[in-house]
């Protein structure tokens, strides 16, 4: 069956109601002419995902039988990041995400969250209509992750017009090369001016990270980061909109946002299908015989809605695959929730009155096989004033992610909170095993290393680009 195409984005959870005859792991099309294996079942999903000696996630030996254009291979093809290794490798690379998230304040990090979401807000409050999803949950991570890394406005928004098109699987090649360029771009400038940031703390890492490695890391964080958040944001301000459940509360002066974001992470997580595996060999997996090789998806969104865990209580239960499980699970989970949390209270408490300007039926959702993204998310509100924070001039224009970079700048540059790391940290050392999915204890100081030279720099990009490209 199909996982793209305007049906399947309208309708998801009847392919996944079909695949269910098939048992806990069904065939699928991914895109036209590339087959995969997806695991619909809560139980089969959690035994592929804690077994990555069965189910490593290397897609070199699938990869090199796919055309050069699939435009699966941007959201699929090996990239030397935590997400697509193994063993020793993964918890080398591993460690530097988690020891870099370590270093960010929670506690800043909510203030910038809601400075940031009143100041999207003021813009178009006054309006007494909005869209939502272009006005506020798409560009509130994007500036976050701008704040995060350090990033310039105009790359964070070549940077995530990139992503977009590469989950869209529009022109995914040439999407994966801009990609790629605007992360070549970001690194050379870390190089150069290191600062209180995601990119620096990473390139000071005793792991010691090539540059290579580097942009790759930052690239699974900033997908991760941007594109899936927006949609959580938007899937559960949809969610407290629709859903009479949640609307008899907010009426009465309630906002159960944890509630919310704890179902939509149950029953539409902003990643529906992905976290792909290879079996090392031909392997016979819940009555059906898995080629060597050959793409293995998770499906959360059917994974998290399998008939086995009907009646179970969702509020308040974290049981979920939406962050995926064992070693690969997401390690950004608590941030990227109180990114959304903050920015669902601050929508409803300076819009108390807000509704779908549409019926719920009518909203329209993007095709593809990873993510389960609205195109659109249009409401009506009675018009209001919300105070601009004081950092933002008078004279700012509306800034839109589109390819062109815009000319104004929206945000002011901030250092990045970070929580005071220790004065001599140890050491990296890889464990001589499997590794657990624990989180090294220590966080990184060090200083940044040495720029290495222009004109060596100038030829490990090109090749780098050669490298993602394909050639």
């Amino acid at each position: 069956m199909p996982l793209h195409g305007p049906e399947f984005a309208a309708d998801p959870a009847a392919t996944y109601q079909a695949l269910r005859e098939h048992g806990p792991v069904a065939p699928v099309e991914l895109a036209p002419g590339v087959p995969a294996t997806l695991v619909v079942g809560y139980t089969a999903a959690l035994d592929v995902l804690r077994n990555p000696s069965a189910f490593p996630r290397d897609p070199r030996r699938w990869q090199a039988k796919m055309p050069p254009d699939s435009p699966v291979l941007p959201m699929m093809m090996y990239r030397p990041n935590c997400l697509f290794t193994d063993g020793a490798q993964h918890a080398r690379l591993r460690a530097v995400v988690t020891d870099s998230l370590a270093r960010v304040d929670g506690n800043a990090l909510r203030a910038y969250v809601e400075q940031t979401a009143d100041r999207l807000i003021a813009r178009f409050s006054r309006d007494g209509e909005a869209d939502l999803l272009g006005q506020y949950a798409q560009l509130l991570p994007l500036m976050m992750f701008n704040h995060l890394y350090g990033c310039p406005p105009e790359l964070g928004d070549r940077l995530v017009a990139a992503m977009r098109s590469i989950f869209d699987m529009v022109e995914p090649e040439k999407a994966n090369a801009e990609l790629t360029q605007c992360m070549l771009e970001l690194v050379a400038l870390k190089r150069g001016h290191p600062d209180q940031d995601m990119p620096s703390w990473m390139m000071a890492h005793p792991a010691r990270l090539t540059d290579e490695e580097l942009i790759h890391q930052l690239i699974l964080l900033m997908g991760a980061g941007t594109e899936p958040e927006q949609n959580l944001i938007a899937n559960g301000i949809r969610l407290l909109l629709s859903d009479d459940r949640f609307a008899g509360d907010l009426s009465g002066g309630s906002m159960p946002v944890e509630e919310a974001l704890d179902e939509v992470l149950w029953t539409d997580p902003p990643m529906a299908n992905y976290s792909a595996s290879y079996p090392v060999e031909d392997t016979d997996f819940a009555g059906v015989r898995l080629p060597a090789a050959e793409p293995v998806v998770i499906s959360f969104a059917a994974a998290n809605n399998d008939p086995v865990l009907a009646g179970q209580q969702r509020s308040g239960n974290r049981a979920h695959l939406a962050w995926s499980a064992g070693v690969h699970s997401c390690p950004a989970q608590q941030p990227a929730r109180l990114i959304a949390s903050v920015a669902m209270e601050k929508i409803l408490d300076a819009l108390p009155d807000m509704r779908l300007a549409v019926p719920v039926d009518q909203l329209v959702w993007r095709p593809g096989p990873f993510h389960r993204a609205l195109t659109a998310l249009p409401v009506r509100f009675t018009p209001v004033a919300v105070p601009v924070h004081p950092d933002e001039s008078p004279g700012e224009t509306r800034w839109n992610v589109q390819p062109t970079p815009p000319s104004s700048n929206p945000l002011p540059p901030h250092p990045l909170p970070s929580a005071p790391p220790p004065s001599t940290p140890p050491p990296f050392t890889p464990p001589p095993s499997t590794p657990s999915s624990s989180t090294p204890p220590a966080v990184t100081s060090t200083a940044s290393p040495r720029p290495s030279p222009h004109e060596g720099r100038r030829r490990w990009w090109s090749s780098l680009v050669r490298f993602v490209r394909g050639r």
